[in-house]
């Protein structure tokens, strides 16, 4: 499903994780500080929460079309507000309202999917719906390559662009309203049963808001070009799409040794980039791992959720990428005061230390299920895509 790829490229991958792509340049336009910025990006990430939140009721009363054009509506308004801002105020209420347009999107995207392909192609489509994230980081660092000054005209562009896809988007899905009786919520999975995908979820977020927040800000401020950075956001972008590959991981692998993968990909790259940022070979390879193993994780928690509540799949993966976002929303804000008082490279080693954390909480199996057996009951809603990305 193109049109859904494209849905979150935009909301995830520019008008989300835009902010940190061009945020040298919102430091050298607006004065901006590491430590303002952090609690911008935490911001957006909580508004995200929200817009998650809303989404999931939206789409569980049989309203998943409102809930996609809230996305779109709210990505290009945020987008208006960014590209318009003349001091650090107005900045921030635009990133915020941005920002929030991922959150809505996910779930309505899971019921466009759904509704749309046949069941044997569903969680392919889910897995590649969910790459849509590195097309967007990739397509905002072309920007930044072709235009690395004109961040206003990006931003216009980013809002005009959300608008298109989702209204595409529309046209393309054929949606239907959920399996359970109207206004009759469906089960509810318990905490107790997520707990360690929980922990895990808030840990790798809090570790990769290090890269998405201050990744584009390290190779700058140790030399390297506007231009070049936005060539290394782009393979950053290229690299995260082998992220949808997460699910045929899983069904291969297994799925703790698939988060295991995934999250050591994720410290791998960080580190690097804390040891050699102004290094093109070092950064290039850093980016492209942390890409692809960063996007991956948010692939693995779809199959985690299916797995431990398969009875309740839809609204688990709700709760661990709402509990991903959370952590992004903390680590961004802690890891901007530390960029301050330590300098952004001490902060990638503890942003990285964070992720290593999420990989000691790696999911526990007893055994292996036989390949292409699904996990989900006939009756449960389909478990929820997007990224994560984030």
């Amino acid at each position: 499903m193109v049109s859904g790829l494209l849905v979150i490229a935009v909301t995830y991958g520019l008008t989300r994780y835009g902010f940190g792509l061009y945020l040298p340049q919102f430091r050298a336009d607006l004065r901006l500080t590491s430590g303002v910025a952090g609690g911008i990006a935490a911001g957006s990430y909580l508004a995200y929460c929200l817009a998650a939140v809303l989404g999931l009721r939206l789409v569980d009363g049989g309203r998943a079309r409102r809930a996609l054009w809230w996305a779109g509506v709210s990505a290009a308004a945020g987008s208006l507000v960014v590209a318009a801002a003349e001091s650090v105020l107005v900045l921030a209420v635009g990133a915020l309202v941005a920002g929030s347009g991922a959150g809505a999107a996910s779930p309505a995207l899971v019921s466009a999917v759904a509704g749309t392909v046949s069941p044997p192609a569903e969680p392919r489509s889910q897995a590649v719906v969910n790459s849509g994230t590195g097309a967007g980081v990739g397509a905002g660092g072309l920007v930044v390559l072709v235009w690395p000054g004109e961040w206003r005209w990006a931003w216009l562009g980013f809002a005009a662009s959300a608008l298109l896809v989702t209204w595409w988007a529309d046209r393309s899905a054929c949606w239907r309203r959920p399996a359970a009786e109207p206004g009759r919520p469906g089960p509810g999975p318990r905490p107790r049963r997520i707990l360690r995908p929980l922990t895990a979820s808030v840990l790798a977020g809090a570790g990769g808001a290090g890269v998405w927040t201050f990744g584009p800000d390290a190779t700058t401020a140790s030399g390297l070009s506007t231009q070049v950075t936005g060539m290394l956001w782009c393979l950053l972008g290229a690299a995260a799409l082998l992220g949808g590959l997460s699910g045929s991981v899983v069904r291969v692998a297994g799925l703790s040794t698939a988060w295991l993968v995934a999250a050591g990909l994720t410290v791998v790259g960080t580190v690097l980039l804390a040891w050699r940022p102004g290094s093109v070979g070092v950064a290039a390879g850093a980016l492209a791992l942390f890409g692809c193993g960063f996007v991956a994780l948010s692939g693995v928690l779809i199959a985690w959720a299916s797995r431990r509540v398969p009875e309740a799949a839809a609204q688990a993966t709700a709760l661990l990428f709402i509990a991903l976002t959370a952590g992004q929303a903390a680590g961004a804000a802690l890891l901007g005061v530390l960029a301050e008082a330590a300098g952004t490279p001490t902060t990638l080693l503890a942003a990285a230390g964070l992720v290593a954390g999420a990989a000691v909480a790696a999911p526990r199996e007893r055994r292996r299920q036989p390949p292409g057996r699904s996990v989900r009951r006939p009756s449960a809603r389909p478990s929820a895509a997007g990224g994560a990305s984030g």
